[in-house]
């Protein structure tokens, strides 16, 4: 099968930042479906990972990144019951495992769902990892309950970006919450409202941004860009007894005290810890992509889809992990095979 990979970490304009080659088709046992991927999106940890997987040491084979893939069981293990061959699926992968960036993958099935039916092939693969990642921030971390919180406010740092543009909807629609994105440029702004934000504030100015609107605290944060750099503006701005929620660490450690006398709670959300430490409810991904393409089918939430990038090329995943280096892109990037 065709894969595209890396044997070191280089700059993307690098001609050898990504090769093309071949290598054998795998076979699935145990809970692991075999599918034929049919499209991938790109994401900030794709080029994260890209970026310091090999920064020591060129490897001898090169290593094969991706997570977000829609694709086609052609074959199963003898230890699934989820699926059948000629299942269309979505899902986000696994960072222990070889990735999307290839013809043919393997993946549990426990962490995999059933494309939604309404979506397009590039629209589908838009959504897993930051349909998950949004989705566990509400409810596995906040536990957001959507009667008992209905009107509570979440900000949510960095709106108009996957994870945010799925947070927004997801908040609005299953949390009956109360949505406060930040953006500053026009386009990103208008994505936000588009996708039911009340409110919008320009992150350079948040806490004066927070007063305009009338509310000075939030009960609830999910940081989808730079917590360190936030970190004491979040302190101030959470609510007592509120909920911190963040995707993006941090590279210096993060003074907690601050949090005490309001008795805030705060979690980190990363959406690969299910899978890669195989916990008791890894087959919570497969409920959640699976009740997510419910929502898209009911056309209740809507897909995040904004660059689609036609053909498996080298130059393709280049151009996508560009765009996601630029810190710019809105919504979601597509490669279609």
């Amino acid at each position: 099968m065709k894969a595209i990979g890396f044997k070191q970490s280089l700059p993307i304009s690098h001609a050898d930042s990504f090769i093309s080659f071949e290598t054998e088709k795998p076979i699935p046992s145990g809970f692991d479906l075999l599918v034929k991927i049919a499209a991938i999106s790109v994401n900030p940890v794709d080029y994260k990972v890209r970026q310091s997987a090999a920064k020591e040491n060129i490897l001898e084979i090169p290593k094969i990144i991706g997570w977000d893939a829609v694709g086609t069981v052609e074959a199963v293990g003898e230890s699934t019951s989820k699926f059948k061959v000629g299942d269309q699926v979505y899902y986000a992968g696994d960072l222990t495992r070889s990735g999307s960036n290839a013809e043919y993958q393997l993946i549990d099935e426990r962490i995999v769902g059933h494309k939604p039916k309404s979506l397009s092939i590039a629209e589908a693969a838009a959504i897993p990892l930051t349909g998950l990642t949004a989705y566990e921030s509400l409810f596995d971390r906040i536990k957001v309950n959507p009667e008992k919180d209905q009107g509570k406010t979440l900000l949510i740092l960095a709106g108009a970006g996957g994870v945010g543009s799925m947070a927004i909807q997801l908040a609005k629609k299953l949390g009956n919450l109360t949505v406060i994105a930040t953006a500053s440029r026009p386009e990103s702004i208008e994505w936000c409202k588009g996708l039911g934000a009340d409110f919008v504030v320009n992150h350079h100015m948040l806490k004066e941004e927070l007063e305009k609107i009338g509310h000075n605290q939030v009960n609830y944060i999910l940081d989808c860009v730079d917590l360190g750099g936030y970190w004491d503006t979040i302190g101030e701005i959470i609510k007592p007894q509120g909920h911190i929620v963040s995707i993006t660490g941090s590279s210096t450690p993060l003074n907690l005290d601050i949090l005490k006398t309001k008795s805030v709670t705060f979690s980190w959300e990363l959406m690969y810890t299910r899978s890669m430490y195989t916990t008791e409810d890894l087959e919570r991904q497969h409920f959640i992509l699976n009740t997510i393409a419910d929502l898209l089918d009911a056309g209740i939430i809507k897909n995040t889809l904004t660059t689609k990038l036609e053909g498996f090329t080298v130059e393709n995943l280049k151009k996508a992990h560009q765009m996601q280096e630029s810190a710019k892109t809105i919504g979601k990037t597509v490669i279609r095979f």
